[in-house]
């Protein structure tokens, strides 16, 4: 049940430091907004809601500013933002498969700036369902290697998660990615939780079927594409199909 990919341990790697840099913060307060918003304002009752005030702490988001997004979202407070979904497809140089997912309250500029931002970079706008075939949605949870009293191997994180729900364990070099169906999320996350192991985060994300092999030049172009997209306040992920060697991975920097 392993699994290796280039790209999944660099957009860890890169979201780390996209946090350092103060991005990640408004992205996370928005999803602490949207789950308050659909399932309540008590994590204890809503899992997701749990998730997302979880991975803004871990990514150092002061508990004030989670507060007031809860009470946003569960309608507690007046300054409620009413927050769309929209998915756009689209294709990156190379040919490599490319979802954007926005989180927005206004979808004219967010399709603006999706657009923009694709034609700028050498990406293709694809209609609906011309991409998303290519992803299956599934629950992700991150588990770092560090625990701080002891590396994790694999077989330490793959143990408590077996009869959980997980599919998968991927290595992403310093930290594994545990790979489930959506709805088994919460559990795996559980499970982990009770053999006294951390995690980063737990989140329903897409994960592509097949992967397209990329070098130097087509992966810095993928990336920059990337770059300009999450640039967007209303862009909250992004996700492609592509991979890298270590090798290539390492001059695109």
């Amino acid at each position: 049940m392993s699994g290796h990919s280039k790209w999944a341990t660099t957009k860890h790697k890169k979201a780390a430091i996209d946090a350092k840099r103060g991005k990640l913060f408004a992205k996370l307060i928005k999803n602490i907004e949207v789950a308050a918003r659909t399932g309540g304002p008590d994590p204890d009752g809503n899992p997701t809601l749990y998730d997302a005030i979880q991975k803004a702490k871990k990514q150092s988001v002061p508990n004030d500013n989670i507060d007031r997004a809860v009470k946003r979202g569960g309608g507690l407070d007046a300054d409620a933002v009413d927050y769309q979904t929209i998915m756009y497809e689209g294709y990156a140089p190379g040919g490599v498969a490319i979802l954007i997912e926005c989180l927005t309250d206004n979808k004219n500029r967010a399709a603006m700036e999706v657009r923009t931002a694709m034609t700028r970079n050498g990406g293709s706008m694809a209609d609906p369902g011309s991409v998303s075939y290519m992803f299956h949605r599934k629950g992700v949870v991150i588990v770092p290697a560090d625990q701080g009293d002891r590396t994790l191997t694999e077989d330490d994180v793959l143990e408590p998660v077996l009869d959980a729900g997980a599919e998968d364990v991927n290595d992403l070099d310093g930290s594994f990615e545990v790979v489930s169906e959506p709805g088994d999320v919460v559990a795996v996350r559980t499970a982990l939780q009770d053999a006294g192991l951390d995690y980063d985060s737990a989140e329903v994300s897409f994960v592509p079927s097949m992967t397209v092999e990329v070098d130097a030049d087509g992966a810095g172009k993928v990336v920059r594409l990337i770059d300009a997209l999450e640039d967007s306040d209303d862009v909250q992920n992004v996700f492609t199909n592509f991979d890298a060697s270590d090798e290539v991975m390492a001059q695109v920097g």
